[in-house]
């Protein structure tokens, strides 16, 4: 039997899958792929060049050879036209339509639709067509149930707040705009029937207050919707409405002021050895370009404290490795800073770029050919962070960066400047979390009273000052109060020379007859009629 000799360029690659394909469902009559054979010789090319495209990007062999080459195969043989003149509308649609006429699974079917969408999106890169990241997000969900007034009134105050938000952030900031408000106003339209600010009570706000606390809401979080409300009031008393100085007037709840989770210098130790493993021990291109995606980016997080937005949304253009700085444009508050990079964090960057293939956009870090996402860049961490037994997420590693800076010396403003922060309290709290010269003040002042207390040594113990005298004396007048015979005014002469004694005061003895020697005043034992009588 003649052994199969394996394809071993693209061309084919797809031949071979065409030809065991699984086409028994097909219609009668229903058009089918051609062979390459029939292409032009650009297309052939063409899919040369996807296939290199799709390993570049860190997709697996099989991946490639089972899914994305025969969905852009399938487009190709069915349009028989040179590439550049394939509608990525109209001609990847025939190609999608083929796969559903095959009848094969759901799933399946699904897999090869998005196979067929990133062959759309190679295209669109090859001719230099972008695709755009911002979203227009439908307010009518959050918008329903409110009054027409209040609906539109919120849209306009969106608009004006756009001017202040990143427009690659622009979807989420829009979902986080509408989701902070329309909670406190559904609470007072379903419990007060609240339609116009006239029908608003403080009180409302405060039972508004009180529910959410009972619903566990963080402190943080109901203020953040109080201060929306305030936000509102404002806006809407400027463009006319009257507003009742007490819905303006409204108080927040006293945050808690937590400190700062930071890693020690023993769990950045662990997490950075954690990421150097992976990446030395990477095998296939894959894992490797992964790998080295995953300590660009901790090294950007820990040594030049960048938010993971920051991250996410980092260009080439903003690279400046032989300078060691980079430069990160609109950031939180749409402001520009530059970054410094250590001499390990821009050879983390080198060795990425030389692996990180063609993209779509010139972001900095690419995954499967996109600009890779906020939620992979933080998965990523914590995998390698629970692997390593550290709990870590990239706003910590940011924590991390800014109380070593300040435990190492750095200046507190350039600390700010570094973080982007616009106010120095945000930094300030660092100083809370570990403040190096608090702490030296502390330890060398506590030295120097402890050398002032050894100067002034031991204290002396008192000395025992009842001696063998004492005992005797002590011994002799339990004796005599044994007596029977005594009188009371005896008794408490002997009571009162035991306590003369056991007090350190000098004793007056008594006599034989239990009474003192320099005593003046002659007693005389008479025995107590108790004891007469008992004779």
């Amino acid at each position: 039997m003649k052994a199969v000799q394996k394809p071993s360029t693209p061309a084919e690659m797809y031949d071979r899958a065409l030809f065991y394909a699984r086409d028994s469902r097909l219609p009668p009559g229903y058009s089918k792929p051609h062979p390459t054979c029939d292409w032009p010789a650009e297309n052939i090319a063409l899919l040369e060049e996807y296939v290199e495209y799709l390993r570049a990007g860190g997709s697996s062999p099989q991946v490639i050879r089972t899914i994305y080459l025969p969905m852009a195969g399938h487009v190709l043989g069915l349009a028989l036209k040179p590439h550049p003149q394939l509608d990525l509308e109209i001609d990847l649609q025939c190609g999608l339509d083929f796969l559903v006429a095959k009848q094969l699974s759901g799933q399946w079917t699904d897999v090869c639709r998005c196979a067929m969408l990133k062959f759309r999106r190679f295209l669109r890169h090859r001719r230099g067509q972008v695709e755009s990241q911002v979203t227009h997000f439908p307010t009518e969900h959050y918008s329903h149930g409110l009054p027409d007034w209040l609906a539109r009134e919120l849209e306009r105050l969106q608009h004006i707040k756009e001017r202040n938000w990143r427009p690659a952030r622009l979807d989420y900031a829009i979902r986080s705009f509408w989701s902070g408000h329309i909670r406190l106003w559904h609470f007072l339209i379903e419990r007060y029937g609240v339609h116009e600010i006239n029908d608003i009570h403080r009180q409302y706000l405060h039972d508004f207050i009180d529910e959410r606390l009972i619903s566990g809401a963080a402190v943080s979080t109901i203020n953040s919707e109080l201060r929306n409300f305030h936000s509102l009031m404002t806006f809407l008393q400027s463009q006319g409405y009257t507003i009742p100085l007490a819905l303006l007037r409204m108080h927040t709840l006293k945050e808690p002021e937590p400190l700062p989770r930071y890693l020690t210098d023993e769990q950045v130790s662990l997490l950075r050895q954690e990421i150097e493993r992976r990446v030395a021990q990477a095998t296939e291109f894959r894992q490797r370009r992964d790998a080295l995606l995953d300590r660009a980016a901790f090294y950007l997080f820990w040594q030049s404290g960048l938010r993971i937005g920051e991250v996410e949304e980092l260009r080439l253009e903003d690279l400046d490795l032989a300078g060691r700085r980079l430069s990160v444009r609109q950031s939180k508050g749409l402001k520009d800073r530059t970054v410094y990079l250590t001499h390990a964090t821009v050879q983390a960057l080198k060795e990425y770029l030389a692996v990180r293939g063609p993209g779509p956009t010139d972001h900095v870090f690419l995954y499967r050919n996109q600009a890779v996402s906020k939620d992979l860049l933080r998965g990523h961490l914590k995998a390698a962070g629970k692997q390593a037994g550290v709990d870590v997420y990239p706003h910590r590693l940011r924590h991390t960066t800014a109380t070593q800076l300040l435990n190492a010396g750095c200046r507190i403003t350039s600390i700010q400047k570094l973080l982007g922060h616009k106010d120095l309290k945000a930094t300030m709290i660092y100083a809370r979390v570990h403040d190096q010269t608090v702490a030296e003040d502390y330890y060398q002042a506590m030295q120097r009273i402890e050398q002032r207390l050894e100067l002034l040594g031991e204290p002396e113990k008192p000395a025992s000052w009842i001696g063998g005298h004492e005992r005797g004396l002590l011994m002799e007048l339990a004796t005599q109060l044994a007596q029977l015979e005594l009188s009371l005014e005896a008794r408490l002469d002997i009571a009162a020379q035991m306590s003369d004694l056991l007090t350190g005061r000098e004793a007056i003895p008594l006599n034989e007859n239990g009474r003192k020697q320099n005593d003046v005043l002659s007693v005389h034992l008479s025995p107590s009629p108790a004891l007469l009588g008992s004779g």
